[in-house]
């Protein structure tokens, strides 16, 4: 069994910049993922990696102004966010899979979720 628990939300001003922590109680998955949602709307895929650090998945969309690293040593994943707009204004959350060993933006191949942190982009 594995727990995640995200950090680093909060309010940040349009054209700031954020980093959210995704702590793991251990490491026994094979890829790590962020994923966020607004109210209304699905959940969206941002960006992925495996453990390996051999492979990385990206949106899109989110290339150029979100990263995602991991810290083998703290089993902790992190997105850094810049350029933030008010639409990225979501609730974050990272996700980690026993099931698969290559990145991946489908939210059902994830089996652990975190409880998500909230992200609010003022205009």
């Amino acid at each position: 069994q594995v727990q995640l628990v995200e950090s680093g939300g909060g309010l940040v001003q349009a054209g700031g910049s954020l980093t959210l922590s995704c702590a793991a109680s251990r490491r026994t998955f094979s890829i790590v993922g962020w994923f966020r949602q607004a109210p209304g709307k699905e959940r969206e895929f941002l960006v992925a990696l495996n453990w390996s650090g051999s492979n990385t998945a990206y949106a899109n969309s989110m290339k150029g102004r979100f990263t995602i690293s991991r810290d083998n040593a703290k089993n902790t994943a992190y997105l850094q966010m810049n350029s933030l707009k008010p639409e990225d204004t979501a609730v974050y959350y990272c996700a980690a899979s026993t099931n698969s060993n290559y990145p991946t933006p489908m939210p059902e191949t994830y089996n652990y979720w975190g409880q998500g942190t909230q992200v609010t982009v003022s205009s």
